[in-house]
């Protein structure tokens, strides 16, 4: 083994193993939170939780059917959404803005209030040339909290719903809500932006400072070339941003060029604690999960599953960059494997594990240009979001459209037994397996009926900049993002258009919400049903053999959906490449 690949390897697994080894103990916190037990914080922040409830007139002891938690989780969520689209267009009349940035244009504060209250954090803008720091702070970062909290109490919800015997309530959002944000998100994120903040991430409220570059100095009797010899520094509130960005899986970036800017994302430190972070609490509501249903075989099973799927696309996405592109390398500017859009201070190995850890968590945030990945390079993140964004995926989310895909593999293996299938002492029944195909079909089916209609209409195909395969495959990239509430992109594609604005807010709402509702729908029927003894006929769901049933499901459906899409784009693009060696 070359000590190239030696380094690959080692960099790879020392980021699993430190995810994996957070994974128990955050855990175990993370279900005594949702269960509503004591924690160490409860004597610190206790007081804020009855605050709250006492401010908003919550009764958070009062539990509510499904129907009324969709509910309420649908119209905070919308609250939220509103209030971001506002406070984009009277930016300019608002204090803090010290770059005196105008309103947001119609089309393109919908999409990113949509896209912000959905947990997706597409964004068509660049930051500093875009958003005040109180839009940053008070639109924003508050979306990234409340919508990763909207997550995690679904989650609850379901987890909660396991446990329960004929009853007809699943919880209480406000409370799952607020527990989830002062307990979890808050903390953490506060952890982690003194850590970004120690590794040189900008946190202040400076105005944008004007720098000489070393262009400047050396002519600075050529008054003609000044304004190409000066460069705008931008500052801001970063660090506490990008902190509960990656926590909540919830991506974007404070500055256009997201965590590649040094401003971001300084030093190696830095970017490991922030690939950490994204799949962090994801890896960790895996076990929580288990705790909740009263069997931590459960979580650990399920948390394999996705493991293993992680595992196995970053070693193909790893293997396809380093490999790099054969015709920049006939040229002679391709070095050791495919460098280009990364940067040279993280590399080959860093650029493929962000890539594949953002866009296995619906994060979205990137350290290096997707859209100059190789062909292979860029398909695993792109499939990794058509698989549903179940492999960790966004916080709570992705664990509850895992569970999902399991209730499907149990079914396919009651089937197979002439048995009624079972999970967790539940009875899997017509009306679960229905919810349970909505919530799986309806984001493969909002991309790919996005993307053929953007290369259909004139709009769509205006801002296609590269032709051929690899047009298609931004376009592809793009609705499969939006279509899953991940938010990377293929930057290829010029998106801040009122066609793709508002196409992609659509595409983002449906996704979120019309996913929330069946899995609530399911809480709320098996928290009614009676809990089936374990029998001889009864499949154990934490064997070997069930992680290769769960594994198996999420990717004949990934492949029987998306295949024929991804063979116009980048697997054709591959063969292209390959011809042209």
């Amino acid at each position: 083994m070359t000590s190239a690949a030696s380094s690959l390897l080692i960099q790879c697994v020392f980021y699993l193993v430190a995810l994996l080894a957070l994974a128990k103990p955050l855990g175990e916190f993370f279900a005594r939170v949702l269960l509503g037990e004591q924690t160490f914080l409860n004597p610190v922040l206790g007081w804020m939780e009855r605050f709250a409830y006492r401010a908003s007139g919550v009764d958070e002891k009062r539990e509510m059917r499904w129907t009324e938690y969709a509910i309420v989780t649908l119209v905070f969520n919308l609250a939220g959404l509103f209030a971001v689209y506002a406070l984009q267009r009277v930016q300019h009349l608002l204090p803090l803005n010290p770059a005196g940035l105008a309103a947001v244009s119609a089309d393109s504060s919908w999409n990113t209030a949509v896209s912000f209250a959905t947990n997706t954090n597409w964004q068509g803008y660049g930051g500093e040339s875009t958003m005040s720091y109180l839009t940053q702070m008070l639109a924003l970062a508050v979306q990234n909290f409340v919508s990763a909290a909207t997550g995690i109490a679904v989650l609850a919800a379901l987890a909660r719903a396991f446990s329960r015997r004929q009853v007809n309530t699943i919880g209480n959002f406000w409370s799952d809500l607020t527990r989830s944000t002062l307990y979890i998100l808050l903390p953490l994120s506060l952890v982690l932006a003194l850590a970004l903040v120690s590794q040189g991430v900008v946190q202040n409220f400076k105005p944008y400072v004007k720098a000489q570059t070393v262009e400047k100095i050396a002519y600075e009797e050529d008054k003609a070339r000044k304004s190409t010899q000066e460069q705008i520094l931008p500052m801001g509130p970063a660090a506490s941003q990008i902190a509960i960005k990656q926590l909540g899986t919830n991506g974007g970036g404070f500055f256009n060029v997201n965590s590649a800017h040094p401003y971001e994302n300084p030093t190696p430190v830095a970017n490991f604690l922030e690939m950490l972070s994204i799949l962090m609490i994801s890896g960790a509501l895996c076990i929580t999960f288990g705790r909740m249903v009263g069997d931590p075989r459960q979580g650990w099973a399920v948390l394999a599953a996705m493991t293993i799927l992680l595992v196995g696309l970053l070693a193909v996405a790893v293997a396809a960059e380093q490999s790099g592109n054969p015709i920049l390398e006939r040229a002679g500017a391709s070095a050791d494997g495919n460098m280009e859009g990364k940067e040279v201070r993280f590399g080959i190995a860093n650029s493929a594990i962000w890539a594949v850890a953002t866009t296995a968590a619906s994060n979205g945030s990137v350290n290096a240009m997707h859209d100059s990945f190789t062909p292979l390079g860029g398909l695993v993140p792109m499939w990794l979001m058509q698989l549903g964004e179940v492999v960790f995926g966004g916080v709570g989310s992705g664990l509850y459209g895992m569970v999902m895909m399991v209730l499907v593999a149990v079914f396919v293996a009651g089937l197979m037994i002439g048995r009624t299938p079972e999970y967790l002492g539940k009875k899997v029944e017509a009306f679960e397996m229905k919810m349970a195909s909505v919530a799986i079909l309806l984001p493969p089916l909002v991309a790919l009926v996005g993307t053929a209609i953007a290369v259909l209409v004139d709009p769509g195909k205006a801002g296609v900049a590269n032709p051929g395969a690899h047009g298609f495959s931004e376009i592809l990239y793009a609705f499969s993002s939006a279509g899953n509430n991940n938010g990377s992109a293929f930057g290829g594609l010029s998106a801040n258009t009122p066609f793709y604005n508002v196409a992609l807010g659509f595409a983002m709402l449906i996704s979120r919400y019309w996913l929330i509702i069946p899995v609530l729908a399911i809480a709320g029927s098996f928290a009614a049903k009676k809990t089936v003894p374990v029998g001889p006929g009864t499949l154990p769901t934490h064997t070997p053999l069930f992680i290769a049933l769960i594994i198996g499901t999420v990717i004949l459906v990934g492949a029987l959906t998306f295949v024929p899409a991804l063979a116009l784009g980048p697997i054709i693009e591959h063969l292209q490449m390959i011809a042209a060696k």
